[in-house]
């Protein structure tokens, strides 16, 4: 058996005996000095300092259940955050980011929101400032957002507006640009979404009217609603903001009459440069409480008539001739999107860590937490079982695990697709655009549905403690709430990756020329082979690939039958949207599945035995739950017998009980560090009653007050007679 402490992170290790949860900690019993504590050293002691838990205690729990597991954890975190010298990257940042007060996470959650805002540009600006201090790259900075979990006010102008800049503009927007931004200088945002509306792009209100005789665009929201809304970065922070706008050109230089050639990125400058104020012809400011993301600026903007160059059009694919008002077109309209496409697989490949988040602090707890005996034992002083043991629990969280590895592999698959479709289209070639433009859609769609569900399930099967604020789900749960909306509703985008498949499976029922690419091809092929034949169901309970097969054939078969709903019987397309969600679901499930699959029998995998072993049985344990769920589908399609459908319950639950030994050391392979989990209840080291306890006690800014009670006193502070009531009206 591996050792407990074997490959343990120095930001994992803890000896606080106090119970904080800072890395690195060495305070000395009853002098409690780390910044997690609130005692200065020698402060003097209450008599909470000495207890205990009753026993067994948390670190003994995870000592034992690392012990008794085979999991290569090394192993299995190189193979899983590899990419990009991951690892050392954290570790790397982190040992900077642990030695600054700033980003002190212990009482955060009781901040107002405007002092969120206030704390969330300060760390923002410290990050740049701790980049130029410590020579970090890109990756480095992106790395200290990341461990920060703090959402930044920067946030959209790294992710969209310099990514739109180098994708959208020329080569001479790019030239004057891009030292603006490295500089610091220009703060961007993305103002794209609107008051009224935010999915249909092609329905925003904001105009850029081209004015000729002043050789300007002049910007302007005729309506309420056309006012730019939600967009990040904009309320408080950006200086100068990509501006999505429906482009108006004259018929000519002479005429004035207008033709509308749909949305076209700009980009304009929208406060001050030295004052940071508005400038005259734009109101702009921050819309307010949210969920979540308090540290975040979402802005509203509206333009009176605001005059911009005919150099603030992004021109890298399309262009307006100022002298003849003549317009070039893109070659393909959808790369004007590619700054969303670019956030959507983005969210993919992060959607694996927020999953492998919420499960880590829920395997860990699950296996600390005893809640009764055994029934069936009849030893009365039998020890209590921890809550992971019961199957009710683990049905709840260990197929979670398993998800978080399958979006693990497709997130991966994005990425790789996604820059080889930006290297394409650099050199001309669009063919790949369409099916990346599917796929993150519907990725987005199925992926940010999974994390977010997965947060919620976790923190309920945690029972009382994981509605408290020790439990690291509050914020990650409040934050992460916005990705099923944000970068296109999950119920609206999946209409386009149904479009596409439709679009496919009627090239292939035509069955003319060369398949259009590789979904074509595999329409043919289901056509050709498994259509209206008489088939057999595949032995799934035996062979893996038939797993996989089965999710394509279910997938082909539902694609197959909206196609005939939409092309044959031409029902309208509104009538059809329940069932083009489930083409696009079962289309993504399908890719989770084959990604998984492809990445345990890839010849570039090297993985030793044990961990291909482990691996495995997670596949099934993915692939097994999300058939159990889609029975009724697969039956239909032909792809699994009702016998084998049957039996899957029995054979989910076997996997669980087969993966329910190492799941600590499966959790820990992610090398998710405490800084980051910020989780009494998921600590690494498992104290999570000390822990637990020391944040209400000594933590809890509430309990450093005394108050007064007395209904008939208008003194709400003791001492502090009726000033503190004036102060609370004031605010009101």
């Amino acid at each position: 058996m591996a050792d407990a402490e074997d490959n343990v992170p120095d930001s994992n290790r803890s000896e606080c005996n106090c119970g904080g949860s800072s890395a690195r900690c060495s305070c000395s019993p009853g002098t409690c000095s780390c910044a997690r504590c609130a005692k200065a050293p020698g402060a003097a002691k209450d008599f909470t300092d000495d207890l205990k838990p009753a026993g067994p205690t948390g670190p003994d729990v995870l000592a034992k259940e690392r012990n008794q597991s085979d999991v290569p954890i090394d192993e299995l975190a190189r193979h899983l955050l590899g990419r990009n010298d991951f690892l050392a990257r954290q570790d790397r940042v982190l040992r900077v980011l642990e030695n600054e007060a700033l980003f002190d996470k212990s009482k955060q959650m009781n901040l107002s929101r405007p002092d969120r805002y206030h704390l969330g540009l300060a760390r923002a600006k410290k990050l740049r400032r701790l980049a130029d201090q410590h020579g970090w790259d890109d990756e480095d900075h992106g790395m200290g957002q990341y461990l920060c979990d703090d959402v930044s006010p920067y946030m959209v102008h790294y992710a969209m507006f310099i990514t739109t800049i180098r994708e959208q503009g020329d080569e001479r927007q790019r030239a004057h640009w891009t030292p603006k931004i490295q500089a610091g200088d220009v703060i961007g945002c993305y103002a794209q979404t609107e008051l009224g509306h935010g999915s249909n792009v092609k329905g925003i209100e904001c105009e850029a009217r081209w004015d000729p005789k002043a050789q300007e665009f002049i910007l302007h929201s005729p309506t309420l609603t056309a006012s730019k809304w939600w967009n990040g970065t904009m309320g408080r922070t950006a200086n100068h903001a990509i501006v999505v706008a429906q482009l108006l050109l004259p018929k000519s230089a002479e005429s004035s009459e207008y033709v509308y050639h749909g949305p076209h990125p700009f980009i304009v400058q929208i406060r001050d440069m030295k004052t940071h104020e508005n400038l005259p012809g734009i109101a702009v400011g921050d819309i307010g409480p949210k969920y979540g993301y308090s540290p975040m600026d979402n802005g509203y903007m509206l333009f009176d008539h605001f005059r911009i160059p005919h150099s603030a059009m992004l021109s890298n694919y399309s262009r307006v001739d100022p002298n003849t008002c003549t317009y070039s077109k893109p070659a393909n309209p959808a790369v004007v999107y590619g700054s969303l496409t670019y956030v959507r697989a983005s969210i993919i490949m992060h959607a694996r860590l927020i999953m492998a988040r919420a499960v880590t602090i829920a395997v860990r707890y699950g296996c600390v937490r005893r809640q009764f005996q055994d029934r069936d034992n009849n030893d009365k002083h039998a020890p209590e079982l921890s809550v992971l043991d019961y199957p009710t629990v683990q049905i709840r969280i260990l197929p979670l695990l398993a998800t978080a590895f399958a979006l693990h592999y497709t997130g991966e698959a994005m990425q790789n697709l996604y820059e080889g479709t930006r290297a394409q289209i650099d050199k001309g070639d669009f063919s790949k655009l369409a099916v990346l433009h599917a796929q993150s859609s519907g990725l987005k769609s199925l992926c940010t549905e999974l994390a977010a569900n997965s947060i919620e399930t976790c923190r309920r099967a945690m029972g009382g403690h994981g509605f408290g604020g020790g439990s690291g789900y509050i914020q990650l749960n409040n934050d992460y709430l916005s990705k099923p909306t944000v970068e296109g509703d999950n119920w609206m985008i999946t209409q386009q990756t149904a479009s596409y498949l439709i679009k496919r499976m009627a090239a292939a029922v035509a069955g003319k020329g060369k398949p259009l690419d590789e979904v074509d091809e595999a329409c043919r092929t289901w056509l050709k082979n498994e259509h209206e034949k008489n088939i057999s169901p595949l032995d799934i309970l035996r062979d893996d690939w038939k797993i996989v097969q089965a999710f394509q054939r279910r997938s082909r078969h539902l694609t197959y039958q909206a196609y005939v709903e939409r092309e044959v019987k031409k029902r309208s397309w509104n009538s059809l949207l329940l069932q083009l969600r489930k083409v696009s679901h079962a289309e993504s499930q399908s890719i989770l599945v084959t990604n998984f699959y492809n990445a345990l029998h890839s010849q570039q995998s090297q993985m030793s035995p044990t961990l291909q072993g482990h691996l495995t049985t997670l596949f099934r344990l993915f692939a097994f739950y999300t058939m159990d769920a889609e029975a009724r589908d697969f039956l239909k399609a032909n792809a699994v017998s009702d016998a084998d459908l049957d039996e899957l319950p029995t054979r989910i639950q076997r996997l669980m009980a087969d993966i329910r030994p190492h799941a600590v050391r499966l959790v820990d392979s992610w090398k998710i560090p405490d800084f980051l989990l910020d989780s009494a209840l998921g600590r690494y080291d498992g104290k999570v009653y000390e822990d637990l306890f020391n944040r209400a006690h000594r933590l809890n800014p509430l309990n450093e007050v005394t108050f007064n009670p007395h209904y008939k006193s208008d003194e709400i502070v003791m001492g502090r007679g009726s000033e503190e009531l004036k102060r609370l009206l004031a605010k009101l």
